[in-house]
C-alpha cells in the first residue's frame, strides 16, 4: 500500500470536532526548595590539645561538610514532591468546585458509561495534550497517547495500540480516528537518527514509522536533518493512517461510511493545526480531502 501524504492525490487502498474548553484552574506556584543548611558537631570531650587530636578534628570537619551536602541533595528531592502533590491537590480541588461539582449531572451520566465520538491517537509528548489543545471535555475522545503517535500494520503482533483500537472501534463504536502528529517530535528524531539495527525499546517501537523515514530520505535528502525530521513527523502521521487501513474491521467500516479517518498536525511553535481526512472509496481507492489549516 502507497503511504499517504497530505497532499492531494490519489491511491490504492488494501484489498482485504467539540472546540469549546472550560478553564484549567492556574497552575499553583512551586515554592523553590529552600538549601538545608546544618552541621554535624563532635563533641571532643578530652581536654588534650595534642597535634594527633587536632588532625582528628580537622578529618570530622571534612566528613561533616559532605554529609551536610548528601542531607542537602536528599531533603530538596523530598521538599520538591511535597510541593509537586501539594500543587495536584489544589488542582483538583480547584476541578472539583468549579467544574465537577458545576457539572454534576453530566459527570453522574459519564458514571453510567461512555460513548465517545472519537479516537485520538497523539504522542505522548508533554507539550501537545489533545484534551488541552483540542478542547475535548470529559466522554468525548477515547484518547491513546504514545510516542510518536504511531500504529503498528495489523500483522505485527499485538500491542497496547491495537488493543485500545479494537476496543474503541468494536466496543465503543467512535466514529471518527484522529491521529495527531507535531512539532520537534523525540520518537521521529530518534527514528530519523537511527544506524542499522536499533535494539533498545525506543528503537523497536519508532522502527513502526520505518516507511516514512524511507519516504522522507527519498523526497527529502536536499534538506537538513531538523528539516528532514519535521517532514518526517508529518509523513509517519500519513503512514499511521495507512497502517489503520490494514486493520480489516477498520477497513470495513471505512468503506461503509461508519468510520471516518483523519491526520492532524499540531506545530507548537507558531500555534497552528493542519487537519486532513482520508476519502475511502468502494473500491478501495484512497485520498485525501477537507484538507485545511487553522492558525
Amino acid at each position: 500500500m502507497a503511504v499517504l501524504s497530505p497532499a492531494s492525490f490519489v491511491t490504492k487502498g488494501p484489498s482485504s470536532s467539540s472546540s469549546s474548553s472550560s478553564p484549567f484552574p492556574a497552575r499553583a506556584s512551586f515554592l523553590r526548595a529552600q538549601s538545608i543548611s546544618g552541621s554535624e558537631q563532635t563533641n571532643l570531650r578530652s581536654s588534650s590539645a595534642s597535634k594527633s587530636m587536632s588532625e582528628f578534628k580537622l578529618k570530622v570537619a571534612k566528613n561533616s561538610t559532605g554529609m551536610t551536602k548528601e542531607r542537602e541533595i536528599d531533603d530538596t528531592a523530598t521538599l520538591t514532591s511535597k510541593n509537586l502533590f501539594d500543587g495536584l491537590k489544589e488542582r483538583f480541588l480547584s476541578f472539583k468546585k468549579h467544574t465537577y461539582l458545576e457539572n454534576i449531572e453530566h459527570y453522574e451520566s459519564l458514571a453510567k458509561g461512555q460513548a465517545p465520538k472519537v479516537m485520538v491517537i497523539a504522542c505522548g509528548d508533554s507539550r501537545v495534550c489533545p484534551s488541552n489543545i483540542l478542547g475535548f471535555q470529559p466522554g468525548e475522545a477515547f484518547v491513546v497517547r504514545n510516542v510518536a503517535n504511531l500504529v503498528p500494520h495489523f500483522e505485527s503482533g499485538p500491542s497496547e495500540t491495537k488493543a485500545a483500537l479494537e476496543f474503541a472501534v468494536n466496543v465503543l463504536k467512535v466514529q471518527n480516528i484522529l491521529v495527531v502528529g507535531h512539532s520537534r517530535c523525540g520518537g521521529i528524531r530518534a527514528l530519523m537518527s537511527m544506524h542499522g539495527f536499533f535494539s533498545s525499546f525506543i528503537g523497536s517501537w519508532v522502527s513502526v514509522g520505518m516507511n516514512a523515514r524511507k519516504r522522507t530520505k527519498a523526497d527529502a535528502s536536499n534538506l537538513n536533518f531538523d528539516q528532514q525530521c519535521r517532514h518526517c513527523e508529518k509523513e509517519s502521521v500519513s503512514c499511521t493512517l495507512t497502517n489503520l487501513l490494514t486493520y480489516p474491521w477498520i477497513e470495513e467500516k471505512a468503506k461503509g461510511g461508519e468510520l471516518s479517518i483523519h491526520g492532524g498536525y499540531y506545530d507548537f511553535v507558531d500555534c497552528t493545526f493542519e487537519r486532513w481526512t482520508l476519502d475511502y472509496k468502494e473500491d478501495g481507492e484512497v485520498s485525501v480531502k477537507d484538507r485545511s489549516f487553522w492558525c
